[in-house]
């Protein structure tokens, strides 16, 4: 459930009086998401998604968020767009959250994607990290290796409720990356949570990206291997090659990976399965029952983040190359 804020009519129509969209005709809330509360919207123009920013969301990062999916938009990246109100702020309040109408766009998130989807998952991962260059304002990865002990921190004396030794094989594998995390490869702008319910595809072919609200500035390689973790498991835990080489040719066809950033590439997946279990470990031990947030089973990234333990070269995730 993603509808955390209700909001009147009354102060709709109010809201939507200082953008040029015309007249409302409908609206409802959306149940997918976590972050925000967001809303589908008929008006006598045009579709548009409503989206309120709730209290995870630090209002100070909106402008680097709204300004980047214009950056991306203007870029040629299919992407939802930040629409401007009368006076040219992008950013409003309703309901006393900060609030932002967006473009809406067609399409829909696959729940059982093939290994065609996975290659133009690749291409527009590569196509974001390259529309991304030159956007000025900076965002610091906050879910990295810093965070991750901050968040380790606040699960790590309930975590053997989890499962038994998971105080002590989570510790080993926070000093083992913090050791060895890389620091000089290529670095930009990056999604950092292209799941599959962030892609909206139209038949076969790809339509878009959304849910811009991790994105940051980290490695790019980083970005890939969150895919990696996203698309190429199996709901068994297995590691599926041919999704792997799918993905990983995809986006080497639109943005050639340096050979150092292939060779990290094992680390990296292993540090964004850690990242990923951590927030579930976290949600899962603090959520109460009956929250309107669905909790999502930490132990799949603690499945994958064993998995890659075992990989050493990039080949083993199906690339072929040097």
């Amino acid at each position: 459930m993603a509808v955390y804020t209700d909001i009147s009519e009354d102060d709709l129509k109010s809201f939507l009086g200082q953008y040029d969209v015309g007249e409302l005709t409908s609206y409802k809330g959306i149940a997918e998401g976590v972050e925000n509360t967001n809303f589908l919207l008929h008006t006598t123009k045009d579709p548009l998604i409503l989206t309120l920013y709730e209290k995870r969301v630090e209002k100070s990062d909106l402008p680097f968020f709204l300004g980047l999916k214009q950056h991306l938009f203007a870029k040629g990246l299919s992407c939802p767009l930040p629409l401007p109100r009368k006076d040219g702020e992008l950013l409003g309040e309703l309901s006393d959250r900060p609030a932002a109408l967006i473009s809406f766009l067609e399409g829909m998130w696959l729940r059982k994607p093939e290994a065609r989807h996975c290659r133009e998952v690749g291409k527009a991962l590569a196509a974001m990290h390259l529309a991304g260059e030159g956007f000025e304002l900076k965002r610091p990865n906050a879910l990295s290796v810093e965070g991750w002990k901050v968040l380790w921190e606040k699960s790590e004396a309930r975590a053997d409720e989890v499962e038994k030794g998971l105080q002590q094989e989570i510790r080993a594998d926070l000093d083992f990356l913090a050791a060895n995390w890389p620091k000089d490869l290529p670095a930009g702008v990056i999604h950092a949570d292209l799941f599959q319910d962030n892609v909206f595809f139209l038949g076969d072919e790809l339509s878009g990206l959304i849910d811009f609200y991790f994105a940051c500035n980290d490695l790019l390689a980083y970005d890939v291997s969150i895919c990696l973790n996203a698309w190429c498991f199996e709901k068994d835990g297995a590691y599926n090659v041919t999704k792997g080489k799918a993905l990983l040719e995809g986006y080497q066809s639109v943005r050639p990976m340096s050979q150092a950033e292939l060779d990290a590439l094992p680390l990296l997946a292993r540090g964004s399965a850690l990242r990923f279990f951590l927030t579930r470990l976290y949600d899962w031990l603090t959520t109460p029952e009956g929250a309107l947030v669905v909790k999502k089973d930490p132990l799949e990234y603690l499945r994958k983040l064993r998995f890659h333990r075992t990989i050493s070269h990039v080949a083993e995730y199906g690339l072929v190359g040097p």
